[in-house]
């Protein structure tokens, strides 16, 4: 009992002694914390209008200075914009600057401002706080740099006219025959703003700084053209010499080809060159002309039927066809004179023709003679016979192939002096006078027999104008109404090879005869044929014209006379039971008097008309 009470009043004077400890404390905190109250706000009072203490930049101490007075400061203390160095180079090239040159300066009026806004900024207790952080732990003013980018930009402008360079293609042209080059150029542009950009960390920090123009390069597609002048020499160094076989050449001198050399830009992944070339559209306005002498058409071989061994021997090898190929004989130039040649053959396309040299009788289906004709031309002229052998020798060993036209005007083509052929008398119209090719119609009026008796379909027939004596003598002769006459190209001949079968045709000449002969293979057709003729007209009484070319006494006949009529002959073509062909081919013969010439002074029968002058 005694010793609880003893507890309990030990514990009763602790709680007073800590009670009274505990007041003492907090009186002597508060009266601290009251005295330093008065110490801040009687500094504030003291500072007033000045920076506080503790507050400074860069190691110089601003408090107790006014506005005046920090600006003062800070302009004595930095002078980096006036002081600082920016070396900017370019190359060996190397330019030195003060950063104020670059429109570098420092705001010291706005860092007076945060020196003296320290402590004085918020409400009361951050301002107190802040106070008592610059005097206990001291606060800075960072500078505050101005970088004006104007005035930089008109500075690194200036430097750029001493480096920059425009891009320029390399050229290269023709002047008369001489080549010219120029070289390209690298474009060089200053990138201002780039270089503007890496100047904002230095002069931001107040360093001097080294650093480079930041350059924009721009590449032309061509840099160097001198390979394609080169080139270019190369095709003017020579003629240039296009040939082909049978053909003299044509042949471009450099001054011709100059105007023609053309200069194509390539490009490649942004890389370029010159390709050189002659215009296109020019060479083919060149080329264009020659091409119709240059061509050929494709021509069989010809023969003659064997009777003896019955195959073909060959009379005339085939001639391969070709055309001028326009776009390759170009591009045939282009590579040839970009490999430095100078004489380069044109291009053709070739067409084999249907029968080659090598073709045999069993081939061509040709095992037999199938029509064999003569007509007789006794009495003709020097210049007549000379037309006929000349024409006849235009089919002698010609093929037609089956299901082919055969045209005598495609066959014989111009009938000219060139070709062999005489001034002859002809049927015109309703006159015989002289022209080139008369006896012709010999061979056209031969061809249409062999036709007609071979029993060939007939495509195209005309008559001649009146009887013609040649065309009904000689033996067997099958009398008028079977001639046919052509007049290249306006009138012509054709009938159609309607059997499977090739047909060889073979002409000869034994003295006043011409024989045409059809070799092939039967087919089994047959030909029946009969004629009517009507309307007979005798001719009428000879005329005589006076030639003074002829001596006196000398009469000559031009002309035979020949009665007219009309003629109708009925051909029918058949093979077993068919009929292939049932033709009526008709002809009205003028009656046709005989033409003399005699010389002046002949005396002449009694009762003769004679031409009026």
């Amino acid at each position: 009992m005694q010793g609880s009470q003893a507890v309990q009043t030990q514990r009763s004077t602790l709680l007073i002694l800590l009670t009274r400890l505990l007041m003492a404390t907090f009186i002597a905190l508060a009266s601290a914390l009251a005295g330093l109250m008065l110490f801040l706000l009687g500094t504030r009072l003291f500072y007033q209008g000045k920076a506080l203490p503790g507050v400074h930049t860069d190691g110089l101490d601003l408090s107790g200075l006014d506005a005046s007075a920090i600006v003062s400061t800070l302009k004595s203390h930095y002078t980096y914009p006036e002081t600082g160095t920016i070396a900017i180079f370019d190359g060996e090239q190397a330019w030195l600057a003060t950063p104020a040159a670059l429109g570098v300066s420092l705001d010291f009026s706005g860092m007076a401002e945060q020196a003296l806004a320290i402590g004085r900024r918020g409400g009361l207790l951050n301002q107190l706080q802040e106070q008592l952080d610059a005097w206990y732990l001291g606060t800075p003013v960072a500078p505050i740099v101005v970088f004006d980018q104007k005035v930089g930009a008109r500075y690194l402008q200036e430097l750029a006219s001493e480096v920059e360079r425009p891009m320029m293609e390399a050229t290269v042209s023709v002047r008369g025959t001489q080549v010219e080059v120029s070289p390209g150029q690298i474009g060089r542009w200053v990138d201002i703003a780039a270089t503007l950009n890496a100047l904002v960390k230095p002069i931001a920090e107040m360093h001097d700084a080294a650093l480079p123009l930041t350059i924009v390069e721009k590449y032309p597609v061509v840099l160097d053209a001198s390979d394609a002048a080169e080139s270019a020499r190369q095709i003017l160094s020579a003629p240039l010499h296009l040939t082909a076989d049978e053909f003299e050449g044509l042949t471009l001198s450099p001054e011709q080809l100059a105007p023609l050399v053309r200069f194509e830009r390539l490009e490649s992944d942004g890389a370029g060159r010159y390709l050189v070339k002659l215009d296109e559209d020019a060479l083919a306005q060149i080329l264009e002309p020659l091409a119709p002498d240059l061509a050929r058409e494709p021509r069989n071989a010809r023969f003659i039927f064997n009777d003896d061994t019955r195959q073909l021997d060959l009379l005339e090898e085939a001639v391969t066809g070709r055309t001028l190929d326009l776009a390759g004989s170009i591009q045939a130039i282009q590579e040839g004179l970009r490999g430095g040649e100078h004489e380069i053959p044109l291009v053709f396309s070739y067409e084999e023709p249907a029968v080659g040299s090598q073709a045999t009788a069993e081939e061509l289906g040709i095992t037999e003679a199938v029509s064999v004709v003569s007509t007789y031309f006794a009495g003709s002229s020097a210049a007549r016979i000379q037309n006929i052998k000349t024409a006849s020798s235009a089919f002698h060993g010609l093929l037609v192939g089956p299901g082919e036209v055969l045209s005598m005007a495609d066959i014989l083509g111009d009938i000219s002096l060139d070709k062999g052929y005489a001034e002859a008398l002809i049927i015109y119209g309703d006159r015989t006078i002289k022209g080139l090719g008369g006896g012709v119609c010999q061979v056209s009026t031969t061809l249409f027999r062999a036709a007609f008796f071979g029993g060939y379909e007939i495509v195209e027939r005309h008559p001649h104008a009146y009887r013609v004596g040649y065309y009904e003598q000689g033996p067997g002769s099958p009398g008028p109404g079977l001639d046919a006459t052509v007049f290249v190209p306006v009138v012509d001949f054709r009938f159609r090879n309607d059997t499977p079968y090739w047909l060889l045709l073979e002409t000869y000449i034994y003295g006043n005869q011409l024989l045409w002969k059809f070799y092939s293979t039967s087919d089994g057709r047959t030909v029946s044929w009969n004629r009517t003729i009507s309307g007979e007209v005798e001719a009428p009484k000879p005329l005589y014209k006076e030639n003074p070319d002829l001596e006196k006494g000398e009469i000559k006949q031009i002309d035979y006379e020949a009665d007219g009529m009309d003629v109708v002959v009925y051909r029918t073509v058949t093979r077993g039971e068919e009929v292939l062909h049932q033709d009526i081919i008709k002809t009205h013969y003028l009656p046709w008097r005989a033409i003399y010439e005699f010389g002046p002074g002949t005396k002449l029968p009694r009762n003769v008309e004679i031409e009026k002058s």
